[in-house]
């Protein structure tokens, strides 16, 4: 039966499960082998990962034919006026190629999130990113060429799968819902390797796996 994990990955992770180097992996809070993540955060950034063992989910979630809108709450430096915003949803230059227009919205107020210092000074404004396209740390950079950098950037959602009260470093199964709408969002037949009934009735259980202390 295919595994299909939300993973809330915490700051300071690498989005893969071996490092040589030593540094915080995902094998140190996911203990189920064979699943892969669908897309990547950089080390630095934070929020929802979707894992799993099933390829052609792998693939329709990553390639950029399916367009699955990937949502993030971005922290900046600095206060953005109207036309920094505007060039943002209209696309701005990273990398020599302009990116696609963004959905992109100031919160009027902060985000209810897990703390986590970012400078030692006054709060900073926050936005909410909408993408649907996925190239390297592409959020900061566009932040970057607007002249706001990206102080903090948790992915909140990945096309209808969302973060909600997922803690950091913890994990859960996809219920049988959330299952079947990622597939209609990206094409699949819903049906298709369906959990048991029982399974999906159980209420999904936050599960963490613990550092070892060194």
């Amino acid at each position: 039966m295919p595994h299909y994990l939300l993973f809330h990955k915490p700051y300071g992770a690498l989005t893969q499960f071996t490092d040589e180097e030593g540094r915080p992996t995902l094998s140190d809070y996911i203990d189920l082998p064979g699943v892969y993540a669908a897309g990547r955060l950089d080390k630095d950034s934070e929020g929802l990962l979707l894992l799993t063992d099933d390829g052609d989910v792998l693939h329709r979630v990553t390639h950029p034919r399916w367009k699955l809108p990937k949502t993030y709450l971005v922290q900046i430096e600095g206060e953005p006026d109207d036309a920094a915003l505007q060039k943002l949803r209209e696309g701005v230059m990273v990398k020599g190629r302009k990116t696609a227009p963004a959905q992109v919205e100031r919160l009027r107020q902060l985000p209810d999130l897990p703390p986590r210092p970012v400078r030692d000074y006054h709060p900073t404004p926050w936005l909410r990113i909408t993408l649907r396209e996925g190239r390297k740390r592409q959020v900061r950079r566009m932040t970057a060429a607007v002249g706001y950098p990206t102080l903090r950037l948790v992915r909140v959602a990945i096309g209808p799968l969302t973060l909600g009260d997922l803690p950091p470093g913890a994990w859960r199964e996809l219920t049988e819902e959330e299952r079947a709408t990622l597939f209609r969002a990206i094409g699949l037949d819903p049906k298709g390797s369906a959990p048991s009934r029982a399974a999906a009735r159980r209420r999904p259980r936050h599960r963490r796996k613990r550092k070892p202390r060194r």
